[in-house]
């Protein structure tokens, strides 16, 4: 893996376990509880210039990380909301790299959606854990990728997603 390749994915590409288990799905939620109050930790005494510093070259800033996560994540509970209320919905997918430029995102302080996170993960760690083995094998059809997706999968994906950025933050606060 190039230098660029760690830095863009410095866990690794998600890799979808060929049975999820509960302990898979356990060890999930769990991530889903603990990464506002990571994310938190990531955040504590960094100064105002700080939120500028990137993870790689062209790759978003502290800030716009922070707030990809809450667009991100709140688009996701959705998701999953739609397929539990739902029949296989057929989700709307969305640009984040514009999302990424708006103006909620380049000049609104982090704490925002870090409280926004606390309380989107709160809900959604609940709705999880609340969750049957028939209500995680519900699906959603995702229109780019022509595929579709269970919520059991989904789970992973978001716990990977969560690790993935939260790793960003990492690096790009210590450069």
């Amino acid at each position: 893996m190039s230098d660029i390749e760690h830095l863009k994915y410095p866990i690794g590409k998600f890799q979808k376990p060929e049975v999820i288990t509960s302990s898979h799905l356990n060890r999930w939620i769990a991530t889903m509880e603990e990464f506002p109050q990571l994310v938190a930790q990531q955040l504590d005494g960094v100064s105002t210039s700080d939120y500028d510093k990137t993870y790689r070259p062209g790759g978003w800033s502290v800030l716009q990380l922070v707030h990809h996560c809450a667009d991100s994540h709140m688009n996701a509970f959705i998701r999953f909301k739609l397929s539990l209320t739902e029949e296989s919905p057929v989700i709307r997918p969305y640009l984040e790299d514009r999302w990424a430029l708006l103006p909620d995102v380049v000049s609104i302080d982090a704490e925002v959606s870090l409280q926004l996170l606390k309380a989107l993960h709160k809900r959604w760690a609940t709705l999880l854990q609340s969750l049957q083995s028939d209500d995680l094998a519900r699906e959603y059809i995702h229109p780019e990728h022509g595929k579709r997706f269970s919520l059991a999968e989904a789970t992973g994906m978001y716990d990977w997603h969560c690790r993935h950025h939260l790793e960003h933050m990492k690096i790009a606060l210590k450069s």
